[in-house]
């Protein structure tokens, strides 16, 4: 056979290994979250970051942005979720375990939560249009809930009902921590004015707002959603003990945003 028609039929094959490679990779991937509580972690620092760095092609990351800091692997990852869907990950490059770690609240930390809402754009790109402010959602489990022990925020919708309650909710909603039912379970809702999350950590609100939470951030879920109020856009925060995990709350298939 002639060189150029073996060159051909590479051509022809590449997407096909590259597609093959992937879901190869996604299947071996939720197999070791399933049985790895440090999967996440391995997958970011072993594979994500070298490669980034060395290539600077991050995958199987969707991205990796290293901060500017004294610790050159301090940043974060978006990762999609291995059960497939509108459904990303936003993970440390470091080993920080959960939402109990004293490093989430470190002065220097990176904003965790702003990098997610910043990742928004991977949910328009999986559903293939624009998606409104309102039907996304940031969720992080609570150390009971969780099944890695790596930090990671689930950036998906919104479940459509939890988009109904914060909907009627809004405007009753302030900067204090206000009771909020959510089908059987109560919750703790704020809400935050702002386009983005720079200047407002939800981490930090829950410590500093919440009373006893600081000496608990482990006990408490925490999600995030995206708002349009009367007054301009903002968020609303959702936080509880004993609820269910806050990544319940959102919805892969985004049904809220194909409407």
């Amino acid at each position: 056979m002639l060189q150029s028609d073996l060159r051909r039929i590479a051509r022809r094959s590449a997407p096909r290994l590259l597609l093959v490679c992937l879901s190869a990779w996604a299947l071996l991937a939720a197999e070791s979250r399933a049985k790895n509580r440090d999967a996440l972690r391995q997958i970011v620092q072993e594979h994500c970051v070298p490669h980034w760095l060395q290539q600077g092609n991050p995958a199987p990351c969707e991205s990796v942005s290293i901060t500017a800091s004294p610790r050159e692997t301090q940043g974060c990852a978006v990762l999609a979720d291995a059960k497939g869907g509108a459904h990303f990950l936003l993970i440390p490059t470091e080993r920080v375990a959960g939402i109990e770690s004293p490093e989430v609240l470190e002065p220097r930390a990176p904003n965790y939560f702003a990098a997610a809402w910043k990742a928004r754009d991977r949910i328009a790109a999986v559903l293939g249009h624009d998606v409104r402010r309102e039907t996304v959602g940031l969720a992080v489990n609570s150390e009971r809930h969780r099944s890695q022990d790596q930090l990671h925020i689930h950036l998906e919708c919104v479940g459509e009902e939890v988009y109904r309650v914060l909907q009627t909710a809004a405007q009753h909603l302030s900067n204090r921590w206000t009771a909020i039912r959510l089908a059987r379970w109560q919750y703790q809702g704020m809400r935050v004015m702002s386009e983005d999350l720079e200047q407002a950590n939800p981490f930090e609100l829950l410590a500093q707002r919440m009373p006893g939470a600081r000496e608990d951030m482990g006990a408490y879920t925490l999600m995030v959603a995206g708002m349009q109020f009367k007054d301009g856009p903002g968020f609303a925060l959702l936080t509880g003990q004993n609820v269910p995990g806050a990544e319940s709350l959102l919805d892969s298939t985004c049904a809220i945003a194909n409407r």
